[in-house]
């Protein structure tokens, strides 16, 4: 067996089905789903093995919800409580090339689930998250909702929006359009192709975590993770300095990379609040990092520090950071 080859990992699909859209909100997990692939040495299925569980929110279901889901109060009043199962969810996760349709989403719930039960999200070998990945391959498409990409592919989706079926239909996604848009076999190379998140590279600024979250080596932020400083990470795909006469960038392309696929990524799905994240940089940074004044971030519109709530891909960063604390982190 070559282990270098990503067909030879574990391929986990999973899914969730919530009380609403919005787990910073209070919204809970109602289901979850993790369908676990193992391929032959061509990416063709050997096995399947599902897990799916329902759990009662602790709170009501809103009628908007259960008429997407077909779930009920009713039929989730007898189930666990996700902490019950938290464990057990956790362990289908661990160590596999994760898949999932619009991944930040459904990471953002599983991992707030897991932190109210008292655990951290689990290392994995890779995340991928199809959504942007078939927008990249198949820009012809008009939609791409899970069930119009599966069309597209030529893969089986029935009983959508259970988080069993959904899931399964994304791992099937993600490897029809690995078979037909040129995936490479190299495991690291597949990386790059499917633009996924994996542990940071070897550069010597990041390290993964006891907790399984990427830490600055550097200071004024060593040991805080990314999640807590993400415009720290934002601003190192950007850093320049200068060399003689020369201007170049401050960090290595594949620490650059690396950042940006996170960003994309895990920003949008497990973020902290704004508030809390600026704090967490002015204190890491002495100071000498000042979050973006209202409506002069990118973007325009109001801001809160150098996030702005309620559309994560808008980073309302200042434009040169490095400018007021440059020296600190020489």
């Amino acid at each position: 067996m070559e282990p270098n080859r990503w067909k030879n990992c574990r391929i986990v699909a999973f899914d969730t089905e919530t009380t609403g859209l919005h787990w910073p909100d209070g919204d809970r997990v109602i289901e979850f789903a993790a369908v676990a692939l193992r391929l032959d040495s061509r990416g063709d299925v050997t096995s399947v093995d599902t897990y799916n569980q329902l759990f009662n929110p602790e709170i009501p279901i809103p009628k908007e919800a259960s008429k997407v889901n077909g779930i009920t109060d009713d039929r989730v009043a007898d189930e666990p409580l996700f902490a019950e199962k938290a464990e057990e969810v956790r362990s289908k996760l661990e160590g596999a090339i994760l898949v999932a349709q619009n991944l930040p989403f459904d990471f953002g719930f599983v991992r707030m689930e897991l932190e109210r039960a008292g655990l951290t999200w689990p290392r994995t070998a890779a995340e991928v998250d199809t959504l942007p990945l078939a927008m990249q391959l198949l820009p012809e498409l008009q939609s791409y909702k899970l069930g119009s990409l599966c069309e597209a592919m030529g893969v089986s989706l029935t009983g959508a929006h259970r988080a069993s079926n959904d899931a399964e239909a994304t791992g099937r996604l993600l490897l029809e359009l690995a078979r037909h848009k040129g995936a490479p076999e190299d495991f690291l190379e597949f990386v790059e192709w499917a633009d996924a998140v994996t542990g940071p590279p070897d550069t010597g600024h990041l390290r993964q975590g006891p907790r399984g979250v990427a830490e600055f080596l550097e200071a004024p932020w060593k040991g805080h993770s990314v999640e807590e400083l993400p415009d720290i990470l934002q601003w190192m795909t950007i850093a320049m300095r200068r060399d003689g006469d020369r201007w170049g960038h401050r960090y290595p392309e594949a620490l650059r990379r690396w950042a940006k696929r996170w960003l994309r990524l895990r920003a949008s799905g497990g973020a902290k609040p704004a508030a809390r994240a600026s704090a967490a940089a002015k204190e890491a940074s002495g100071g000498l990092l000042s979050s973006v004044a209202p409506g002069k971030g990118r973007g325009g519109g109001s801001a809160e520090g150098p996030l702005r709530r309620g559309n994560p891909g808008e980073w309302n960063l200042e434009p040169a950071p490095w400018l007021r604390w440059q020296g600190a982190a020489r």
